[in-house]
């Protein structure tokens, strides 16, 4: 997968983007989204999270249970609602992904 290097200067729908940086989406039907480029080089949105939910990541025993549930170890693919769930549920538990630094600026 071909991915870019910078952040800044993609677009999606005419409006430049950062990519892989989770933002809120107050009033949308998912709690949080993010821009993500897929395999055809293409940027797409990946929405994520019920908004009616908030999630307890504190709490070690619900972290393990969703991570568990989840199947969070086998989310490796960035076009995926699950990859960004899994990585708000835990950093420090995702098989062998690299921590993102831009997720550190958002707390759920």
């Amino acid at each position: 997968m071909k991915t870019s290097l910078s952040k800044k200067g993609n677009t999606y729908q005419g409006k430049k983007v950062t990519l892989n940086k989770p933002f809120y989406t107050p009033g949308e039907r998912k709690k949080s989204a993010v821009y993500v480029k897929n395999p055809a080089d293409k940027v797409v949105i990946v929405r994520f999270g019920d908004p009616d939910m908030t999630i307890k990541k504190s709490n070690p025993e619900r972290r393990k249970n969703f991570r568990a549930r989840h199947n969070c170890s086998e989310a490796k693919d960035k076009t995926t609602p699950k990859f960004w769930s899994c990585l708000a549920w835990g950093l420090a538990m995702i098989g062998n992904l690299a921590m993102l630094p831009e997720w550190n600026a958002i707390a759920f």
